[in-house]
């Protein structure tokens, strides 16, 4: 069967998409995201009928048709469900038909297709909604008011993070060492690749972290990530061995800044594996991981700053801090491979 997903035009993915959502977003009916993903996921049966019924909290009515010739598809008024069958999830949101031209959404993105492709997609199977003028969600005003807050709360963290980022580089006087800007600014950057590099290990799906692993080459991450060489000594994910670095690294330079030649000897040492990684994609594997390639970047970028900064050179004789520092690393990436487990089986509950 020739599925209207092929050969598509895609576009921009709806935030927190589900059918429900995108169906009430359609209807342009008011709702909350976490409200309609509870509602959905409490639907006893996964009908049309129980669709419906979770519809109907919202003040709209709704039907569902067999249509026994296809054709007719393409006289009724969208919006309208279609039921499908395979990679677009079993039903697919008509937006708009004109001439040959169909738009939809499917899984939260916007597409277009052909209304031979449409009718040879679909069973025959539609469903139809009226939303009333008054139609919106339940307490919708409290609802927006604990989302706003669900909200907040994170540009609070990040306003409460960068508050104290400012204040140990004052304290602690790194603000008079130029190297030490570039030192945080790529720890905090590793970081954060290293957490997506984390959610692809655990197949926890982000957009962005699929449009950054698409720059290199498209499923690159993935195929790596699969590989038996994504694991250090079989047992840590180099996803977790990365986050535990510049975790305490990016720590270690904050809060105990007469650690930073020790620092810059940590980092002398990981930069044989950045050469081993970039080898084993580009000759072995024949894959390249983009998140990856960006890690060993950063450690290179790391490299030159402890190098100009001068504190590679104050590395030597080695101190108990680098001992110490070995140790934090360690302690670190044993939480988080604790952790992992966890993680994975809540986002699969």
């Amino acid at each position: 069967m020739d599925h209207p997903s092929k050969r598509l035009s895609s576009g921009h993915r709806l935030p927190d998409s589900s059918l429900l959502g995108d169906w009430l977003t359609v209807l342009g009916v008011p709702h909350t995201v976490e409200f309609t993903r509870t509602s959905e996921k409490a639907i006893p049966f996964k009908t049309w009928f129980g669709f419906s019924r979770a519809l109907e909290k919202y003040g709209v009515e709704s039907q569902a048709y067999q249509l026994s010739d296809k054709s007719e598809m393409l006289d009724i008024p969208v919006p309208f469900i279609a039921h499908t069958g395979g990679e677009e999830g079993g039903n697919i949101i008509v937006t708009a038909i004109e001439g040959d031209r169909v738009e939809y959404l499917s899984l939260g993105l916007r597409k277009t297709t052909t209304t031979d492709r449409l009718l040879k997609a679909c069973d025959g199977n539609i469903f139809l909604s009226y939303a009333g003028k008054d139609a919106k969600e339940p307490d919708l005003g409290l609802h927006r008011r604990l989302e706003f807050f669900t909200k907040s709360k994170k540009w609070v963290l990040m306003l409460c993070a960068v508050a104290l980022l400012i204040y140990a580089f004052i304290t602690n006087g790194l603000y008079r060492y130029v190297s030490t800007y570039f030192i945080a600014a790529i720890d905090l950057a590793g970081l954060y690749v290293t957490y997506l590099l984390v959610q692809k290990s655990l197949n926890i799906h982000n957009a962005r972290a699929d449009r950054f692993c698409g720059v290199l080459q498209a499923g690159g991450c993935d195929d790596i990530l699969a590989t038996s060489a994504s694991k250090f000594f079989g047992l840590f994910g180099w996803s977790e061995v990365g986050f535990a670095y510049f975790s305490v690294s990016l720590l270690s330079l904050l809060m105990f800044p007469g650690a930073l030649p020790s620092l810059a000897l940590c980092n002398l040492c990981c930069l044989p594996f950045t050469v081993w990684s970039i080898w084993y994609q580009r000759f072995r594997a024949k894959r390249w991981c983009t998140l990856c390639v960006t890690v060993q970047g950063s450690l290179w970028l790391l490299f030159f700053c402890y190098l100009f900064g001068g504190w590679l050179r104050q590395s030597l004789p080695v101190s108990i801090d680098f001992f110490v520092l070995g140790v934090a690393y360690l302690g670190v990436m044993l939480f988080v491979n604790a952790l992992m487990p966890l993680i994975e089986k809540k986002d699969k509950s």
